[in-house]
């Protein structure tokens, strides 16, 4: 079965409970995210995995008002909360989608997948070196054999907060395939990491009325109006990879 584990938590550092933080209405991210997933041709179930703390009962909450399942799991290791997610659904492929990318293209997620498939890979993503999809768009998919691995091995830090970082630290291991886009977009950005992003996701929901939402809709909204690019251009998306860094430098120092 193919399952997709969208991944939330309401204990963001950047943008505190961003997951359920409107953007047209009272349609939040989480909203967003789930309706533009449920468009996907080739996914077979969808699964919010969520933390075990009490502050991320309201996702809980609001994925059943969705008619999705939520598992809740370790707050700190993603990688086994996303294992054991994995292994309660009997999901055999995992296609991981991180809450903060409302505007995820179904489209996208389908080519990964079938990519995913054609190839027999064990991880495909489309990020995984210099990426030419737009920020919001990421997808990565990989086996149920290959999360167990990493999941049984992984040491560092990043290896179990960032779920699979352990597949390119060891690509000897694994079958790796990285997706190319036909068109370089990497300029575009709309994931919501800052208070600037979920304003800008705000304006294209409010201007793009067709659903789902595609990249093709984005692209044509920026090329009218390209000031939009502006106004999440200065936000620093490295954060969390230099967060992370210091986190396994510390900890091999130690260890």
């Amino acid at each position: 079965m193919i399952g997709c584990i969208i991944q939330a938590r309401m204990g963001s550092t950047r943008l505190p409970g961003k997951v359920l933080k409107n953007v047209e209405g009272e349609k939040t991210i989480l909203y967003f995210v789930v309706n533009q997933l449920q468009e996907c041709k080739m996914i077979d179930k969808i699964v919010v995995a969520t933390t075990d703390l009490e502050e991320d009962i309201p996702i809980v909450d609001y994925s059943k008002k969705l008619g999705v399942e939520c598992f809740r799991g370790d707050s700190q290791n993603v990688l086994k909360r996303h294992y054991e997610c994995a292994k309660k659904f009997s999901m055999s492929t995992i296609v991981r989608i991180p809450a903060d990318k409302p505007l995820i293209d179904p489209t996208i997620v389908d080519q990964n997948i079938k990519f995913f498939n054609e190839n027999s890979c064990d991880y495909v993503t489309n990020f995984l070196s210099k990426s030419t999809f737009p920020s919001g768009t990421e997808v990565e998919i990989f086996s149920k054999n290959a999360l167990e691995i990493a999941y049984e091995d992984a040491k560092l830090p990043s290896e179990k907060e960032h779920v699979t970082p352990y597949f390119p630290n060891h690509k000897n291991e694994f079958k790796i395939k990285h997706m190319e886009n036909s068109e370089n977009l990497s300029d575009l950005r709309f994931a919501v990491d800052r208070p600037e992003d979920l304003e800008l996701v705000k304006i294209i929901i409010s201007k793009i009325k067709k659903r789902p939402i595609l990249v093709r809709d984005i692209v044509k909204l920026f090329n009218l109006e390209p000031e939009l690019f502006k106004l999440n251009q200065n936000v620093n998306r490295k954060e969390g990879d230099e967060k992370s860094s210091k986190e396994d430098e510390e900890f091999l120092k130690n260890n």
